[in-house]
């Protein structure tokens, strides 16, 4: 079945990430059966959605595993002027969520799955289909750790998020944090007796914004990356309730996305730092019950292949380009690499046009995307 057929069965299924992702883990199941391929799925705890997992060629280690994210980003409150989950065909461009981010990439690999078949490969070759990856590159995590202790582990993994087809080696981690600050409420006239939690977590904020400044002193940069420095910003605040009140509580969530010299767990613990040894005293000092509490909510490693690496070395190869980039959003890549599966970063569309209304990718870059699958099979049956 051509790619663009099949895009357009897996653009039907909402799955956006808060919804589950089984009916289109069932259709990729079904086709796979139909040529012959045996999967496994690997279940969240609530059983509503799974990553599935499949490999045809040889036993044994090695090999090259070809994965994407099944899940989608909102369309809720986005202008879209086409049905985003149904596919539109308008001036060679394909219309519809995840067209891009990235459904093409999985549309693109079952449609390449007939040319693996074709003759013996002398290489294993996986096949991987997460969920959860918008929301943290969550549901991966159990078929990595399955994949770092199996004998059957690949040597290599092509992650298909849309670069242009560039060949991408590298990008930065991500770890993002909530703090919640919790004061005590007075009225706004007597404000000395209360605890300001929005005043403490400006003060907070205000020290992440010093943080920043600090990561993006010109002898930290990588020019490879573009910001060349790591940042730090804070997303969302919420906090109050009237202006007569003094309030007590305020939260805010902040991120920092990490060159991979950089550890971004270090950015919380400063923060921690400061909290703990100078605006809780001050706070107690008003009230004993004030306090500070910080959460994880998200985290991926960054990611940074060798350039003389194999997986490198198979990429140009298969790009016919040795011209090697990073990209600015985040994969799942570095928790493949962290398992001693060394990965790179191709695939069709532009991240220009993810996660935005009217969201597409043109036909041109599905083709691009077959062909250097069909380079790969045809790699991959020669392999001595």
């Amino acid at each position: 079945m051509p790619s663009r057929d099949l895009l357009a069965d897996l653009i039907a299924f909402d799955t956006t990430s808060r919804a589950s992702n089984l009916a289109l883990i069932d259709y990729v199941r079904g086709y796979l059966g139909g040529l012959g391929i045996a999967s496994e799925l690997l279940f969240n705890e609530e059983g509503s959605k799974a990553s599935l997992h499949a490999r045809i060629g040889p036993d044994g280690p090695g090999g090259v595993m070809l994965s994407g994210h099944s899940d989608v980003v909102p369309v809720d409150g986005q202008p879209w002027t086409l049905p985003p989950f149904a596919l539109s065909e308008r001036d060679g461009r394909l219309y519809g969520r995840g067209t891009a981010d990235m459904k093409g990439f999985i549309a693109c690999v079952l449609a390449s799955l007939p040319a693996f078949l074709q003759e013996p490969l002398r290489l294993p070759l996986h096949i991987a289909i997460s969920y959860d990856e918008e929301v943290g590159c969550l549901g991966v995590r159990s078929l990595v750790e399955q994949l770092r202790a199996s004998p059957q582990r690949p040597a290599i993994c092509l992650i298909g998020e849309p670069t242009g087809m560039r060949p991408v080696l590298g990008h930065k981690g991500k770890l993002a944090m909530r703090c919640e600050v919790h004061g005590a409420a007075c009225h706004s006239a007597y404000a000395p007796q209360g605890v300001n939690a929005i005043e403490y977590a400006a003060r907070l904020i205000g020290r992440l914004g010093e943080i920043g400044q600090r990561l993006a002193a010109p002898e930290r940069h990588d020019a490879r990356f573009d910001p060349p420095f790591s940042t730090v910003q804070t997303g969302v605040i919420q906090g109050g309730s009237a202006l007569n009140i003094v309030p007590a509580e305020c939260r805010f969530d902040f991120e920092m996305r990490a060159l991979p010299g950089d550890d971004p767990q270090a950015v919380a613990v400063e923060l921690r730092g400061y909290a703990e040894d100078e605006l809780l005293p001050r706070m107690r000092a008003v009230n004993a019950a004030s306090a500070i509490r910080f959460s994880e909510l998200s985290a991926y490693p960054g990611l940074f292949t060798d350039p003389g690496s194999e997986a490198a070395r198979l990429l140009a190869l298969l790009c016919g380009s040795d011209d090697f980039s990073t990209v600015a959003f985040g994969t799942e890549g570095g928790l493949f690499d962290a398992a001693g599966i060394a990965t790179v970063v191709c695939g069709p569309g532009s991240m220009e046009q993810g996660h935005k209304p009217d969201e597409f990718i043109s036909l041109e870059q599905l083709a691009a995307c077959d062909a250097l699958l069909e380079r790969l099979a045809r790699w991959m049956q020669r392999q001595a």
